[in-house]
């Protein structure tokens, strides 16, 4: 038999009640909540007994009740809700009125007991009052997450291989801001852009001082949190990781068209140019690459919140949250059968030409023609070589005077190509037929010589030319040392030796539209002229060799990555690098590339997964503002 359950009662002057709500506790029907609030109202420890106005009442001294036979009572447990039963309007606090409670075995007699009024509710159990240290954890743990996702997203970006840190910086992020408003969005997300890209673009101060560089870092971490308010509005939705990494690639679109033709270094596509996601550029490009990343992330944060929400692991929330982390990397694997490197037109046997700079930093070119004089003696040790290559490709300004007005320049570069017997891709600066400047990739054949030329389209602001020159010379005459390109119009494939080479000059590579446009043209093998001897031996260099890997993988094509400087490589369309040189030295690197003419699925739908997935974005945004003016309204 179980134990007796007591009912205290207690005794005022000659009289004797009791009141029994702890009687839901006995029969296992209580509640966390509506225990609190018995306790408030009866529990003798904290609250006084009331007086009693007239009342009669059907009590017992002392009751003693066995919680089995109450629980197998039919009638006991009538009574027991009886007794809980809330006053009608009038009474007060469940007492004024006759309770009739029968109990097996007992009789209960009537007495007469008067208490007084119960309007005022006993005193309610003090909360204890949150510590400073909570509060502090509470006020400054999501700022310090918010930048240690950012500092986690450089990490993840090259040199460095470690591309598996993006999607725990997401994680990371998204627990900072995950139901903040979206003003506190904005904050984290600030803080986050400028622990990410203040390193991340620390190459852009090296030679013109911290001003440009901060500036620079700022208007993009300016960005960053645009989007992070964004997210932070989404969170509240359900499957909000979905919505959030919508609003992130919104974001990505963004910097990179405005200000200025846009700026899109730091893409979370970047960061990747190995791991499990990178497949995925073949399919959507760089869109759907970092849609994938964030998204992985994101979802990572909804596992970790839902897991320490349940407290256990078999949950439908936690098993939805942790196949959304999952699906990005299964997508990857899905896909990475579809990348190949195999030939579909035969082989090119290439050369790509370092001949390195006189010295680092803007005045790279001062010394005249020692530029153009490295590179032709570079070349010049092919023509003793046994097996000569078809193509030779130089760097972007590897002629640092203009060969079609200078006849020294001109002869030099003549002689390297008929010496090789080759055609050779020269990078150069010369004045068009308008008057202009242009940065130029000149085809030269070793019989006809200067052929086919492309002009960069996409030109670097504050670098080749300056918006707002006598607006920002306010701050620092270093604007006078920028350009002033025009840029080229369309885009042009150079037949090499029965190979066509898409070149894509340096800065180009971060936009999407421009390489996409050289392959769509007809580009076998895309070529990525570049001179990083402005920056010295800073990490952009790397960060751009990602950027090219991972285009290599978006169009299905082998690149070549001529640099003045260095680090110049050979990349193979699987995103793989065949063969790579040092920084400042002389190199040649000379490797048979694959030349295919197949479109990638990114290829052919173009900007397409970018347009739906900012259409998600936008759709995520819509949805929680009509969310919230419903929610106001109903308020107001």
């Amino acid at each position: 038999m179980p134990p007796l359950v007591p009912v205290p009662v207690p005794v005022a002057k000659s009289c004797t009640y009791v009141v029994v709500t702890d009687l839901v506790a006995a029969v296992g029907a209580s509640s966390d909540s509506s225990s609190r609030r018995r306790r408030a109202v009866t529990s003798p420890a904290r609250a006084p007994a009331p007086t009693v106005t007239a009342a009669k009442l059907k009590v017992l001294p002392t009751v003693a009740v066995a919680p089995t036979e109450v629980s197998a009572n039919p009638r006991s447990r009538t009574h027991a809700r009886a007794a809980l039963r809330p006053a009608p309007p009038g009474r007060v606090g469940g007492l004024d009125h006759h309770v009739r409670m029968s109990v097996p075995r007992r009789r209960l007699r009537e007495v007469t007991a008067t208490t007084t009024s119960t309007d005022v509710p006993g005193p309610q159990e003090p909360q204890p009052e949150r510590s400073v240290r909570d509060k502090l954890l509470r006020r400054f743990v999501p700022p310090v997450a918010a930048v240690a996702s950012g500092l986690l997203m450089y990490a993840a970006f090259p040199p460095r291989e470690l591309w598996w840190l993006a999607p725990i910086a997401f994680a990371l992020f998204g627990l900072a801001v995950h139901g903040r408003r979206a003003r506190a969005g904005f904050g984290l997300g600030l803080l986050m852009g400028l622990g990410f890209l203040v390193p991340l673009l620390s190459w852009t101060g090296v030679d013109v001082g911290p001003l440009p560089w901060l500036a620079l870092a700022v208007t993009e971490a300016l960005f960053v949190a645009l989007g992070a308010a964004g997210i932070a509005f989404v969170t509240r939705l359900p499957g909000w990781p979905l919505w959030a990494a919508a609003v992130w690639i919104v974001d990505e679109a963004l910097r990179a068209r405005f200000p200025f033709g846009g700026f899109p270094w730091g893409k979370v596509a970047f960061g990747q140019p190995s791991g499990v996601f990178l497949p995925l550029a073949s399919i959507g490009g760089t869109p759907l690459l970092g849609f994938a990343v964030v998204l992985c992330g994101f979802a990572l944060a909804a596992l970790a919140r839902r897991v320490v929400a349940v407290k256990r692991v078999w949950d439908r929330g936690v098993i939805a949250a942790a196949a959304l982390t999952a699906a990005p990397v299964i997508a990857g694997a899905a896909v990475l059968p579809t990348v190949s490197n195999e030939a579909e037109n035969g082989t090119a046997r290439v050369a790509v030409i370092q001949g390195n700079v006189p010295r680092m930093g803007l005045d790279f070119n001062a010394q005249r023609r020692e530029v153009l004089d490295y590179h032709v003696r570079e070349t010049m040790k092919l023509a003793d070589a046994e097996v000569k290559p078809d193509l030779v490709v130089w760097p972007e300004n590897s002629s640092d005077i203009d060969p079609y007005v200078n006849p020294d320049a001109y002869a030099e570069i003549d002689k390297a190509a008929k010496a090789v017997g080759a055609p050779i891709s020269v990078g150069a600066v010369v004045t068009a037929e308008d008057g202009t400047t242009r940065n130029r990739q000149i085809l030269w054949d070793p019989e006809t010589g200067p052929g086919a030329v492309y002009d960069k389209r996409q030109l670097q602001p504050f670098g080749e030319y300056m918006p707002y020159r006598s607006f920002f010379r306010i701050f620092s005459e270093d604007v006078d040392r920028a350009g002033s390109f025009v840029p080229g119009d369309k885009p042009v494939v150079f037949d090499m030796a029965g190979t066509g080479i898409g070149p894509v000059t340096c800065y180009e590579a971060a936009f999407d539209g421009v390489v996409r446009d050289q392959v769509e043209a007809g580009a076998e093998v895309l070529s990525v002229p570049s001179n990083n001897a402005t920056f010295g031996r800073s990490q952009m260099t790397y960060q751009q060799l990602a950027m090219d890997r991972v285009r290599a993988v978006e169009h299905g094509r082998a690149v070549l990555v001529p640099v003045t400087s260095g680090v110049s490589a050979v990349i193979r369309p699987d995103g793989s690098i065949a063969q790579d040189t040092g920084m400042f030295v002389a190199d040649t690197l000379v490797a048979e590339v694959p030349k295919r003419t197949s479109l990638t699925v990114a290829t052919r739908v173009g900007a397409l997964p970018e347009a739906l997935l900012v259409a998600v974005g936008a759709g995520g945004l819509g949805w929680a503002l009509a969310r919230s003016v419903r929610a106001r309204r109903r308020a107001a």
